[in-house]
């Protein structure tokens, strides 16, 4: 495909901003769409703004509170806990969000003639989250196409990736300490290695150790 312009998600997390690198580095030009949903907490828009500002890459913010009133859940409601029940979608999951935000991208893709469309989601390190599976994304790439009679291409680079494989491409991409230092990640709102505690940040932690521990290994060889 000759257009080489592409459109990230871009939440400013450590998953979608190893796609910004990513996608830097395979195309000629890059832009970065990030959603206002109500998050618990405006350091992760903020965050978002400061990467792109860094890495000089147009922005856009779109506005999908609308999701809020539709769907309350633990990442946009302080009164709702974060929890993980076996055999339940976390509280923290939010219905329909992949579909809007890709359907919105692709809106946006369409009038910067845009081809690609680059997403965070994982197949592998996830929490069991319907719109991160890799059927998902494959249907809604043909759905996208047929909406708006074009010819996207959605990427996922970290659809197979465990989150040690995550930091190990995100070093690949000369990123690691970067990401590592200026993504927020924590559900409640802490930078870097957040609060420790919350899913996420457990989940970023056990991957940073495993490759740390990985990329030591290498080095002493």
């Amino acid at each position: 495909m000759d257009n080489k312009k592409a459109v990230v998600v871009f939440s400013g997390g450590q998953d979608s901003t190893t796609c910004l690198f990513w996608a830097l580095e395979k195309f000629d030009h890059v832009e970065a769409v990030t959603f206002r949903y109500g998050q618990r907490h405006i350091a992760e828009l903020d965050c978002a703004r400061e990467i792109c500002k860094e890495l000089d890459v147009p922005q856009h913010e779109l506005d999908m509170s609308l999701l809020n009133q539709l769907a309350p859940n633990a990442l946009t409601r302080n009164d709702l806990d974060i929890t993980e029940d076996e055999g339940e979608l976390p509280s923290t999951f939010v219905p329909g969000r992949n579909l809007l935000f890709l359907s919105f991208a692709g809106v946006l893709a369409k009038q910067i003639n845009a081809k690609h469309l680059i997403t965070g989601v994982s197949e592998t390190d996830f929490s069991g989250y319907p719109d991160c599976r890799d059927a998902f994304m494959k249907s809604l790439n043909v759905t996208l196409n047929l909406s708006m009679d074009d010819s996207f291409v959605i990427h996922t680079p970290l659809m197979w990736l465990d989150k040690a494989e995550v930091w190990e491409l995100s070093d690949q991409l000369y990123a690691f300490e970067y990401i590592k230092e200026n993504t927020l990640t924590c559900y409640n709102g802490l930078k870097g290695s957040g609060c420790g505690e919350c899913p996420s940040c457990k989940l970023r932690q056990k991957g940073l150790k495993q490759y740390e521990e990985k990329r030591a290994g290498v080095s002493a060889k």
